[in-house]
């Protein structure tokens, strides 16, 4: 069994009607303001194959501290106010990821 330590965050948003390729341009051009913090693992933009405008953007993060630590910069408030004029509304959920079966599949190849 792998101990992963891995904080996973995902956000479920509801994008405005006729404006999800336009959200999805957004996201993938300012993915980066995440991607380049040091506690950032990981991210991911999906977008629901049962609901109309609903996606989900999940990122991995060595712990919570440094999640949180993201959470209150000056950077994450800046990628927030270029993705907010999208959505209609969202959520957050938190966890902590208790096993990782692809990656521990991964190292048992090795």
């Amino acid at each position: 069994m792998a101990d992963t330590q891995v904080f996973r965050v995902m956000l479920r948003m509801q994008i405005h009607p006729g404006k999800e390729k336009e959200f999805e341009r957004v996201w993938y051009s300012v993915a980066d303001v995440v991607g380049e913090n040091p506690a950032n693992v990981g991210q991911w933009l999906s977008r629901s194959a049962e609901e109309d405008g609903v996606y989900y953007i999940m990122s991995d993060w060595t712990d919570e501290a440094g999640f949180r630590e993201f959470e209150r910069s000056d950077a994450h408030v800046e990628h927030r106010k270029k993705l907010h004029p999208y959505r209609s509304h969202g959520t957050m959920t938190t966890k902590h990821v208790v096993f990782d079966l692809g990656r521990e599949r991964a190292e048992a190849r090795r």
